[in-house]
């Protein structure tokens, strides 16, 4: 297990990629506003899943094999970024529609299985999971533990940061009652989402 001089630097990079916004944070807050806090869970547990999913992977070879092979890198981030923006368009274009907690709401909507694919094509998602494999994993032969500690506290730590945004959406839905004020507020919300997937160009 990490040692603790070793684990609270961690636990504080987990929480700063975790708690700053990026596509899927934006997309957990954007559900929430049009959806509330109950039917977005499955999203942010997910998403969560995902990330921590992918440490592990990263952490067990494949970010050697994808070190060695640019090609594959290249063809993910832009499969990842095409993707962001079709979801951003989504939400930019969908009609004025006032929230009603009683009613369904039509708009993009990831769902579990959806948001934790998502992190496999996130640009934001594969920097930060190999980020945390070459700077705390070490190469000692207790690597593999290590990892597998590595991804099961940054799942615990994500939570409660995707929770935080979910909340956010939510408390913007109260605010933007209005199908006018909800409009504008989905396409903020769609702008910041293409910033972040097109900004990962230029990191």
């Amino acid at each position: 297990m990490q040692t603790l001089q070793s684990f609270l630097p961690f636990l504080l990079f987990a929480f700063v990629a975790s708690i700053t916004p990026g596509p899927t944070n934006i997309l957990v807050l954007t559900n929430s506003s049009r959806y509330g806090m109950l039917r977005t869970a499955p999203i942010v547990v997910g998403a969560c899943a995902g990330a921590a999913l992918l440490v592990l992977l990263v952490g067990t070879g494949l970010g050697d094999a994808l070190a060695r092979h640019m090609q594959v890198q290249t063809v993910m981030a832009w499969a990842g970024i095409g993707w962001l923006t079709w979801l951003a368009w989504q939400i930019f274009s969908a009609p004025a529609q006032a929230i009603d907690p009683a009613a369904e709401s039509r708009g993009p909507r990831l769902g579990l299985w959806g948001a934790a694919t998502l992190q496999l094509v996130n640009p934001k998602t594969w920097m930060m999971a190999l980020a945390v494999v070459s700077v705390f994993a070490g190469h000692e032969s207790d690597r593999l533990t290590r990892v597998a500690w590595l991804s099961l506290v940054f799942f615990l730590v994500a939570i409660p940061c995707m929770c935080a945004w979910a909340y956010l959406g939510v408390s913007a839905g109260k605010v933007f009652r209005t199908a006018r004020s909800m409009q504008r507020f989905n396409q903020a919300m769609a702008i910041l989402l293409l910033l972040s997937a097109w900004g990962t160009l230029v990191v």
